[in-house]
């Protein structure tokens, strides 16, 4: 049986954006085992003592119940720089714990810190995340993500991104771009300079 994931932020214990977690979960569930029950994270997170201060990261891995929730201290890694690299038969619309195929297309980074996916000619994600580039006066994101994040997702509803078809030769119109998920808020992350983009 598959089993998936999902990446918590916890921010001074207090578990974030749950209602978006919940959502993307329930879907899946839906899905994958035809059920249209889903956990209620805010009954079934709590968060021990030793992580109640700072930025922790909870990782739930689930089936069509919940498997296993885990507590870490957030340490972000930096990224710097992006490697394009071609994956058409990529399927990650749901997050699946089995990241070996993501972790085998990391492995291409060359110098890089982190990839960037090509997927049938169109910008995707990085390995852990969305990505959004900034025109000059708009955040944008791709319209063909490989997982629909929690984070893209809540930004869009608020109307903070704008959604657009990019290709790699559409690159050099935008100035930069950020990597986002639930640990990366666009807001607590350095713009990474389409320059350091590499082919």
């Amino acid at each position: 049986m598959c089993l998936l994931f999902e990446t918590i932020r916890i921010e001074n214990g207090i578990p974030k954006f749950l209602y978006w977690h919940e959502l993307r979960m329930k879907r899946a569930i839906r899905e994958i085992w035809h059920r249209n029950d889903s956990p209620s994270l805010d009954t079934e997170i709590h968060v021990p003592d030793e992580f109640s201060k700072g930025l922790v990261r909870c990782k739930i891995i689930y089936g069509p119940d919940i498997r296993n929730i885990t507590f870490e201290k957030c340490e972000k890694r930096i990224i710097r720089s992006l490697k394009l690299v071609t994956c058409d038969s990529i399927d990650y619309h749901v997050k699946y714990d089995d990241r070996r195929l993501l972790e085998s297309l990391f492995e291409q980074r060359g110098t890089c810190d982190e990839i960037l996916i090509v997927k049938n000619g169109f910008i995707s994600d990085t390995s852990i995340s969305n990505i959004v580039f900034k025109d000059g006066k708009y955040w944008v994101t791709p319209t063909t993500p490989l997982l629909s994040g929690t984070c893209r997702e809540r930004l869009i509803n608020e109307n903070r991104l704008v959604i657009r078809d990019i290709r790699p030769e559409d690159i050099t119109l935008y100035e930069g771009c950020k990597p986002i998920n639930a640990m990366r808020d666009p807001d607590e992350v350095a713009m990474i300079p389409v320059s350091q983009i590499y082919q």
